[in-house]
């Protein structure tokens, strides 16, 4: 079967029909990605039913004989519009003739399904699955050519029209090809998943079957039968029988019909011998795409199996690539963004700089990598996200007994998780104590830690001198000279990565463990101190980096507000807007000269700041203008952040007065040691942000010249714009210093950097298999509408909520409840109006739950699915003693 000449050049030089098995994946442009997928099929040598597609210029050029009139218009009007329209456009004879002599070429009068295949169809991040239609037993030319123009029309569904706008996909770049294929006289149809699409389980075939054709079990209309089939051995590991009481099946002339069965549910409508086959051919498919696959297939009436249709399975989180395929091998890898409060991707460059201050690591505690590029392989990236494989420490008794305690306070759902996982079989303990004590202790002696800790204990404010010098020794003697090459400038980003910044961890770690250690040493001495008032001891913490920098851009706030002028313009201009003003140097005198200051101090910081690829606060202010903005609706002054962090501090040193005074009432030697320890935690604890601040710190500088390297790219060409030099690693920009083109490698990575921004989960701990470790679901006393997490800080508060998920840009209303994913620093500006804090993520010593506390609003933390289960506007009560958030109907 092949177009004549004139079919070929009437318009343009694509065929408007092609046989599926001249198809394949560079396709998908003109046939869309059912057709070119099943081009796949063919090639690999897969059952799959004759046919053809009509390609997508058939599509264009009767779209392109519609009137115009679809501008301006959105939703509803628009799909509706443009489907009306098609229905009624005429299909060129040439078109039509075309069509009509593929499907002779299949046979004479032959029953075809028609189906939808469209650009933005069955592609890796969106299935669009059902989004268009599919017409079953179609008989005689006429009725083909009929029902391609319904095809046609489905584009322009409702459901499709929103399905493109939820994930961003431009209505204008969408075609639609439509493929025309042979019926199967199916006995029983079904759907496949090579992975189970509900756990994530990698090499578990999950199969719904019903008699008949497969659209019942397509549409949902029947109960299938359920099985689950270990793809390795074949053995069908779980079945659920269906009643199938719903049969489609062919009408004689055309068509076909619905009909009532009586319940099924006491007969399997597949035998163990078909399951394995089916799971096999699965796993064939999915080898053959690399990747997880949906897969539609019938058996006809004499047995054979055929596929209809394949498409990626995109609910699953993809694994880490060096993820081990046998089962028995089984990794456990725990997400670097969950524990930093980051739920976006890191960029490529972002990714790089981790891989280099982690193979720093390696190389100070005596486990050297070859290649400090690709970093450590404990550093493991999924999905643009970063994965620390902790296998080797679940698998050890200290890391049994340290791992679950420490996430505890950083993340309590993961700590659950993990000690769940102790119970698997394959990750039995292989090792004792002596490794991990040897690394460690050999780790703390090389660096000091016990005069550390003892400086700590002995005079805190020399500690705080300490981590001042470690800033200044980040850049000391790194200057280079004004006409240094961007080779040179590059080289530097490298060696401050690698060699400077993972110093800092084991330079700094004793003295917060130290501080940590005193409040802990307190509470053993008063196991039955008052709870609320042992935390009131954490509020208002001095020599806090971040709340510093929060309560200083509160008294910028307060200047402006003093400045009629300047609270005006902030208040009635867009906050892009005003930082474009800021830029060049036009905002009015009180806030450009407030802000350039703040952002000199505090301008390295950003929102996800530990990506190196992210723009900082100095390069691109709108978000923290927008916060500005938001301060300034805060009328109340007694809630002002400056007068409830004095409130907060005030609290707290009456708490300490008060929990020494009951332990002295125990003895004398007890109370003096407990007042040490807590007035200790309050010169100390404050410090815990250093770490983060002197990473973010280095990334900053590391980041100023990587920037120098990706404007000198631009300006030859090698680049689109300066910035996508983030989109590429430092091997890959070396190379562009060297004359290789990367634009086209940036924008594929910049789209899919954009997809997985969209993404709505994210695992806190992954196993290899896919799947996360199974926790209980939780309290199960709650009242109803009532959402379980963990208690972050005291107090309860009845409020509207405001759901954010980027804070860059973000409105709170003051007096709002925060509904967040999770937080870092860069989202600590929006806490000072809030009233109270819900995360997703995060444990009782996590940044956000450590911070809400320090300013005294309530948190409840690592509440599932907060952000989809609450909506802006709703009303909630946080309870954050209990740790539960109530939503009133």
């Amino acid at each position: 079967m092949s177009p004549t000449r004139s079919e070929q050049t009437a318009h343009t030089t694509t065929p408007v029909v092609q046989p599926l098995a001249s198809l394949d994946a560079g396709a998908l442009p003109t046939v869309g990605g059912k057709a070119a997928n099943l081009g796949e099929l063919i090639k690999a040598g897969l059952p799959v039913p004759d046919g053809f597609a009509v390609t997508t210029e058939a599509y264009r050029r009767v779209a392109a004989e519609l009137p115009t009139g679809l501008a301006g218009l959105d939703g509803d009007e628009l799909a509706a519009t443009a489907r009306a329209m098609l229905l009624a456009a005429p299909v060129p004879e040439d078109l039509a003739g075309a069509i009509r002599r593929a499907y002779q070429e299949l046979g004479d009068d032959v029953a075809v399904a028609v189906r939808s295949s469209a650009t933005a169809e069955d592609l890796p991040y969106a299935s669009f699955a059902g989004q268009q239609d599919t017409y079953l037993h179609i008989i005689g030319a006429d009725e083909v050519i009929d029902a391609v123009r319904r095809c046609w029309a489905s584009l322009w569904t409702e459901r499709a029209v929103a399905y493109r706008t939820a994930n961003g996909i431009d209505h204008d770049q969408v075609l639609i090809a439509v493929v025309v294929q042979r019926m199967v006289d199916a006995d029983v149809a079904g759907v496949l998943f090579t992975a189970n699409p509900v756990t994530g389980r990698r090499r578990q075939a999950v199969i719904d079957a019903s008699p008949g054709l497969g659209e019942s079990v397509v549409s949902g209309s029947v109960n299938p039968d359920r099985f689950t089939v270990d793809t390795a051995s074949g053995e069908v590991v779980h079945r659920r029988l269906g009643d199938k009481r719903r049969l489609v099946r062919s009408l004689p002339g055309g068509g076909t019909e619905s009909v009532d069965l009586p319940d099924g549910s006491s007969t399997a409508c597949l035998s163990d011998e078909q399951l394995t086959r089916l799971a096999s051919v699965g796993a064939q498919v999915e080898q053959h795409f690399g990747r997880p696959q949906d897969i539609e297939w019938a058996i006809d009436t004499g047995g054979a199996l055929w596929l209809t249709q394949a498409r990626p399975i995109t609910t699953l989180f993809p694994l880490p690539a060096s993820a081990p395929t046998d089962p028995r091998e089984l990794r456990a890898y725990f997400s670097i963004n969950v524990a930093q409060g980051m739920f976006r991707p890191f960029t490529p460059m972002g990714q790089a700089a981790f891989r280099l201050i982690g193979a720093g690591l390696a190389g100070l505690i005596g486990k050297p990598v070859a290649d400090r590029r690709a970093g450590p392989p404990v550093l493991q990236e999924a999905a643009g996200r970063l994965f620390v494989d902790i296998t080797e420490g679940v698998r050890s008794k200290p890391g049994r007994e340290v791992l679950p305690r420490v996430l505890d306070v950083m993340e309590a759902r993961s700590a659950a998780m993990l000690r769940a996982l102790f119970s698997d079989p394959r990750m039995a303990v292989r090792h004792g104590r002596r490794p991990a004590v040897r690394v460690i202790g050999g780790t703390a002696l090389r660096f000091g830690a016990p005069r550390q800790v003892a400086r700590a204990y002995a005079r805190p404010a020399a500690v705080q001198r300490y981590i001042a010098d470690l800033e200044r020794q980040l850049t000391t003697g790194l200057a280079l000279p004004a006409d240094a090459t961007p080779i040179e400038h590059l080289r530097l980003a490298e060696r401050i990565l690698f060699e400077r910044m993972p110093r800092l961890l084991p330079s700094i770690l004793p003295t917060l463990l130290s501080a940590m250690s005193t409040y802990v040493f307190a509470g053993k001495l008063q196991p039955d101190a008052d709870p609320q008032l042992r935390q009131a001891v954490l509020r208002a913490m001095p020599h806090n980096v971040t709340t510093e920098m929060d309560l200083r851009l509160w008294a910028l706030a307060q200047t402006i507000r003093a400045d009629t002028e300047a609270a005006g313009e902030l208040l009635g201009t867009p906050a892009a807007e005003l930082a474009a003003r800021y830029h060049a140097g036009t905002l009015a005198g009180t806030t450009q000269r407030g802000l350039a200051a703040f952002l000199q101090e505090y301008g390295l910081r950003a929102v996800a700041e530990i990506d190196l690829g992210m723009p900082r606060w100095s390069e691109d202010p709108t978000h923290i203008i927008g916060v500005l903005a938001n301060y300034l609706r805060l009328d109340d002054q007694r809630q002002a952040p400056d007068v409830q962090f004095a409130r907060g501090a005030s609290e707290a040193e009456a708490a300490v007065r008060e929990l020494t005074s009951q332990a002295r009432h125990r003895g004398r030697l007890r109370g003096t040691l407990v007042g040490f320890g807590l007035h200790r935690s309050r010169q100390l604890i404050g410090l815990r942000e250093s770490p983060k601040y002197l990473l973010v710190a280095g990334l900053a500088v590391a980041r100023e010249h990587i920037a120098v390297v990706g404007r000198a790219l631009a300006d030859r060409g090698a680049l689109a714009a300066a910035d996508d030099v983030f989109f590429l690693d430092f091997t890959e920009t070396e190379a562009a210093l060297a004359g290789q083109d990367f634009r086209a490698v940036v924008a594929t990575r910049r789209a899919e950097y954009e997809r997985e921004v969209r993404r709505r989960t994210l695992p806190r701990v992954l196993l290899s298999d896919g799947t996360e470790p199974e926790i209980g679901s939780g309290a199960t006393d709650l009242p109803p509408g009532a959402l379980a997490g963990t208690p972050a800080s005291a107090g309860t508060v009845t409020a509207p909520a405001r759901v954010i998920l980027d804070p860059t840009g973000a409105h709170l209303e003051p007096g709002e409840i925060l509904v967040a994913p999770s937080t870092d620093p860069g989202w600590t500006p929006l806490f000072l109006t809030a009233s109270g804090l819900v995360m997703e993520m995060g444990g009782a010593n996590s940044h956000g739950a450590m911070v809400a506390r320090e300013y005294g609003i309530p948190a409840v933390v690592g509440v599932p699915d907060a952000t989809v289960r609450i909506t802006t506007g709703d009303t909630i009560t946080i309870d954050g003693a209990a740790g539960t958030v109530l939503i009133t109907p």
